[in-house]
């Protein structure tokens, strides 16, 4: 299985990074990390969020420099 990763694409909500093969921005699922959401709840939330996607967005949100975490 491939790793999944946060995407840019103009084609897709305007180019805001998102869960690769979704509409997902990954902003949205750092905000529901910084909430304090539990991950089963995010994923009930996103039904097309993939296995991986949580992790990918937490490693974008990293090396964006922002802070992640509630």
């Amino acid at each position: 299985m491939s790793r999944v990763e946060v995407v840019l694409d103009p084609e897709v909500m305007s180019g805001d990074p998102c869960i690769a093969g979704t509409r997902i921005p990954a902003e949205t699922i750092i905000a529901n990390l910084r909430a304090g959401y539990p991950i089963d709840r995010i994923f009930k939330a996103y039904p097309t969020l993939p296995d991986g996607g949580i992790e990918a967005a937490i490693r974008w949100a990293e090396s964006a420099g922002l802070d992640w975490r509630h």
